[in-house]
Order: C-alpha cells, then sequence, then structure tokens
C-alpha cells in the first residue's frame, strides 16, 4: 500500500506541477523516479524516455504507465495514470471556467509568461544530462556532431522527428549486430 500511495504521489505532483505539456513534465517524473524514489537509475530512465518517444501518444501518461507497471504492476499502472491524470482535468474544469473573466489583467498575463523560461530552463538541464550521458558512451567528437546534425534536419530541413528516430534506431541496430558478429568472430 505505500508503494501505491508513493506512485499516486508522485504522479500527482508531476501532474500539478508540469505546466507547459508532457515535455515539461520529463523533468519532474526524472526527479521523482530517479531521484525521490529511486524506481530506476539514471540509464534506466534515459533509455525508457527514448522508448517512450518513439511511440504514438502524450509522453507523462506514457511514462507513468510504464514507471507504475514497472513498480507495482497493473495496480500502479492504473494508479500512476490516474494520478497524472486526475490534476489536468481538475485544473482544466476550474481555470477554464475562471480564466475567460481574469485573461485581461496584467498579472495573469504576467505569470503566464513567467512560465516559458521556467520550462525552458528545466528542458535545457534534461537536454544537458542527455546529451553528456551521450558523451560518455560515445565521446565528445561523435556526440557533438550527432547533435548538430540531428539540430539541422530537425530545425533547418524540417524533417519529422519521427523519421530521425527510426533511422537511428536503425543504425544502432546495425551497429549492435556488426558488434555481435564481431564477438562471434573473434
Amino acid at each position: 500500500m505505500k508503494t501505491q500511495w508513493q506512485l499516486f504521489l508522485a504522479f500527482f505532483r508531476v501532474g500539478i506541477l508540469g505546466y507547459g505539456g508532457g515535455p515539461a513534465s520529463i523533468p519532474l517524473v526524472h526527479k521523482e523516479v530517479v531521484d525521490t524514489y529511486k524506481w530506476m537509475s539514471d540509464e534506466e530512465f534515459g533509455d525508457m524516455l527514448a522508448l517512450a518517444n518513439t511511440l504514438p501518444g502524450p509522453i507523462a501518461t506514457k511514462l507513468a504507465g510504464y514507471i507504475g507497471y514497472r513498480v507495482a504492476g497493473v495496480i500502479g499502472l492504473l494508479n500512476a495514470l490516474i494520478a497524472t491524470v486526475i490534476p489536468t482535468v481538475l485544473l482544466l474544469i476550474i481555470l477554464l471556467s475562471t480564466l475567460s473573466s481574469f485573461k485581461d489583467i496584467d498579472w495573469v498575463k504576467g505569470m503566464t509568461a513567467a512560465v516559458i523560461p521556467v520550462v525552458g530552463m528545466m528542458m535545457a538541464t534534461l537536454t544537458w544530462q542527455f546529451f553528456d550521458k551521450t558523451r560518455q558512451g560515445m565521446g565528445w567528437i561523435p556526440a557533438l556532431l550527432m547533435t548538430a546534425a540531428v539540430f539541422v534536419l530537425l530545425s533547418i530541413l524540417n524533417v519529422h522527428p519521427g523519421i530521425i528516430i527510426g533511422v537511428l534506431i536503425a543504425i544502432a541496430l546495425l551497429i549492435r549486430d556488426k558488434k555481435q558478429e564481431k564477438g562471434v568472430n573473434s
């Protein structure tokens, strides 16, 4: 029962504080899962996040579902999903019913504008952590080249992220197969 309560609290906090959508929730999920409750290591979280990003649907619920299942089975999955979604549903009902009357007030505009740099900083921190993990695994030069290539593909050439992810998965599988062949032939 303690685990279920911890799952609920962890994902309720993510749901209530994840202002800015699913990607803004990722650092919050990381904090709860890796740092606070230690249900996963940094590496396991990174692998799970990479896999979750290849699947369709909202990232916050995919993370909640997988982590909930891993920690406490089917009940944990349902618990984490409900805890993630309830704050959004409640806040939407409350905010949408009242926000229209307050949307032109300066402090509401300021509050909304102030959230953007906070979410940006959280995403920058997570990006650095993933880049650092890549650097440790591949080295500086390959990590920088891959980062630059993906940036150009996404930002300048407007290649769909799904295509990039698919190509990178295929490359990773080819590299793995080549390593396995070398291991068998040695």
